[in-house]
């Protein structure tokens, strides 16, 4: 089965509130794609952190402006994932895509795997994922916005020849 890296970015960590996703990138085959998500209304009074937006740089009326529905991302990242597995480096990608699938009145669309689970599966030591860390380090992704984390984490997975890449034929946006 090939393999698709998701990323989330969001308002806030969940220990600094109530936190909402804003954006989501995933990544295969050296190839990315993201979504800034608008904030649905069942999130009004959410949590928004300075930290967070100095991290990922995303302001709250960009993401007014420019993002798209919860519905819209929501489909377009399913049909993205249909048929991958779906690997991220931390366990609250998953509840960014409930809350992201929440908002959009749906199951959410896929299980998200922690990588570490990959990790196991291909008896990486410590020496062997330290070494897949240099090599996505060196490939120069934008980290903290969620397509370079993505790229970044594709490029763990395929250094450790976990899997083949997925590929996708993602439309720039």
């Amino acid at each position: 089965m090939t393999i698709l890296t998701i990323d989330f970015e969001a308002s806030c960590l969940p220990r600094h509130g109530r936190s909402f996703p804003i954006e989501v990138g995933i990544a295969g085959d050296g190839v990315s794609r993201n979504w800034l998500i608008r904030p649905h209304e069942s999130w009004a009074g959410w949590d928004w952190t300075a930290e967070a937006q100095a991290l990922h740089g995303l302001s709250h009326d960009r993401i007014v402006r420019e993002g798209q529905p919860a519905g819209t991302v929501l489909a377009e990242l399913a049909a993205a994932a249909a048929g991958r597995r779906v690997i991220a480096d931390s366990l609250l990608d998953q509840y960014w895509l409930d809350t992201l699938a929440q908002a959009a009145g749906m199951p959410s669309p896929f299980r998200i795997d922690h990588v570490a689970t990959l990790f196991d599966e291909q008896a990486a030591d410590a020496a062997r994922i330290a070494a897949a860390v240099a090599y996505a380090d060196a490939q120069g992704a934008v980290r903290h916005r969620a397509a370079g984390d993505a790229l970044w984490l594709a490029a763990v997975v395929s250094h450790l020849g976990a899997a083949r890449p997925a590929s996708l034929l993602l439309a720039a946006q």
